[in-house]
């Protein structure tokens, strides 16, 4: 029976669990603690206690469990990462501690298909070139694709952008050889889905924050109001504002004129390309 695979996992506490249910088959007579003593550590619950989320783990507290589990150095770096990620205090932090964690050659083989849905929702324009690839006169050009968003961004990045796409099934080719919309699935594990919703709610209001200074008055609209409300009805307010949402959808989705601009929605829209070919 091998031991289980740290990059396999984004929760250290779950590799902790398996890790120690590996030992004991392996070794019956391990014990908690026979690991804390391994660790340095005095307190003989403190194995359990990390796993079941009682505690967490120090700087200190957690170079004791990288001698406790006898990783390699690389294999050490590693967990110091996913605990970096769990106890990161701020978005910032965990970004930082989940580019690194990305990074690595035997996380990426591992688990690819979460780590670009990662990608998509973290990168404001790829959902846009998704969206884009509705529109009649598509092409599945990078440059094209560049010179379409507003605001612009690489071909470079239009390229890569395609490429995960089509990884993630979200683009395919139909019969005629046309790029067109598919239903894949944006796969994110649970340990990073709010960072990634958090990514793409501040990408999408930095593209807000600069369509108010450069998008002509006549192709955006802002809509804000300032009131009072009781915190009884923040979930019915919630529920309209997820009812107007599914009425936009469906109004964009039934709409029978020719596919235009991307537009973006946040009780206000913009777009975010340009609606037909750009020169």
């Amino acid at each position: 029976m091998d031991a289980p695979d740290l990059h396999r996992y984004l929760d250290y506490r779950s590799f902790l669990a398996d890790w120690f249910a590996w030992k004991k088959v392996v070794n019956p007579r391990f014990s908690h603690r026979a690991f804390v003593r391994r660790a340095g550590q005095k307190s003989p619950s403190l194995l359990a206690d990390v796993i079941a989320r009682r505690r967490n783990l120090t700087t200190s507290g957690a170079e004791g469990f990288v001698r406790a589990l006898r990783l390699s150095a690389a294999e050490a770096r590693f967990f110091r990462l996913l605990v970096d990620l769990d106890q990161a205090s701020t978005p910032a932090e965990k970004n930082e501690a989940w580019g690194q964690i990305a990074a690595s050659r035997r996380f990426r083989e591992a688990h690819q298909v979460e780590g670009d849905g990662m990608r998509y929702l973290s990168t404001w324009y790829i959902p846009v070139i998704r969206e884009l690839a509705r529109r009649d006169d598509f092409r599945d050009d990078p440059a094209w694709v560049a010179r379409q968003l507003r605001p612009r961004i690489k071909a470079k990045q239009a390229a890569d952008a395609l490429s995960l796409l089509f990884d993630l099934d979200l683009l395919t080719r139909n019969d005629d050889g046309r790029v067109v919309q598919a239903q894949g699935t944006v796969a994110t594990p649970r340990e990073v889905a709010g960072l990634a919703a958090t990514n793409y709610h501040h990408g999408m209001l930095e593209r807000a924050h600069e369509a108010i200074g450069t998008i002509a008055a006549h192709e955006r609209h802002f809509l804000a109001v300032t009131v009072t409300a009781p915190e009884s009805l923040l979930p019915t307010l919630k529920d309209e504002l997820n009812a107007v949402q599914d009425r936009v959808l469906d109004l964009c989705a039934s709409a029978e004129a020719p596919t235009g601009a991307v537009m973006q929605f946040h009780f206000h829209f913009f777009p975010l390309s340009h609606a037909g070919e750009a020169s």
